[in-house]
């Protein structure tokens, strides 16, 4: 081998190892920025899982009401009716008013129900445990209190659009009462027969006619 050809090789086998320096410096540098679940930031020198952590299975219901409207987008309504959403939300309720916003800005498509009196109270904590507002299921994933990076990871999940694709014609739907109370009519304190006898109109009383005999018309 001449001297020019080993110089060569020699500079050739330097070049090859610098550059595994450098490469294997700036795999050891490279950090990962992490967003959790809670929404909380970590910082690490391992890439984040390949998978997310959010899960949704779905509904074993028959799907929300949204999901029947022929109006949304296949894609939209296709998710809805898998993953229907139901927001549980109460009056001077704060965060409520900021999960409905944001489900309204990204155009979610989703059933309310409104948490105000005792029975809807008893009826929340038998479905979630606690009574925790504002709830919401997607699917059959629930999550407590709201919090924008956790429902935005498990809406994602679930493969809601990230923006809104609602026509201009949808109109959200009104909510509701989570418990109907029927008022039952007040029960009548004397019997059936009675009751309807003293709701039918009085008769008129007939004066007896005033004759030679009884001129003051008294009646015996």
């Amino acid at each position: 081998m001449t001297s020019t050809a080993i110089k060569f090789a020699a500079s050739q086998a330097l070049l090859v190892l610098v550059t595994g320096f450098f490469a294997s410096s700036v795999s050891a540098q490279q950090v990962f920025r992490i967003v959790g679940p809670d929404g909380k930031v970590t910082f690490s020198d391992q890439p984040p899982p390949a998978s997310a952590n959010a899960r949704v299975t779905a509904s074993s219901s028959d799907g929300s009401r949204a999901a029947a409207n022929p109006s949304l987008p296949f894609e939209l309504r296709r998710v809805a009716g898998q993953y229907p959403v139901t927001l549980y939300a109460g009056t001077d309720c704060s965060p409520c008013g900021s999960a409905r916003s944001m489900l309204i800005t990204r155009g979610i498509p989703f059933t309310e129900k409104t948490v105000i009196t005792f029975e809807d109270s008893q009826a929340l904590k038998r479905l979630s445990g606690e009574s925790v507002l504002p709830f919401v299921t997607i699917g059959s994933q629930q999550l407590k209190g709201f919090s924008d990076a956790e429902w935005t990871q498990f809406l994602d999940a679930a493969g809601y659009p990230k923006s809104s694709v609602l026509p201009a014609s949808y109109r959200q739907a009104a909510a509701t009462p989570l418990v109907t109370v029927n008022t039952a009519p007040a029960a009548a304190a004397t019997a059936p027969g009675v009751a309807r006898a003293a709701a039918a109109p009085a008769p008129t009383p007939i004066t007896p006619a005033a004759t030679p005999d009884n001129p003051a018309g008294i009646r015996f």
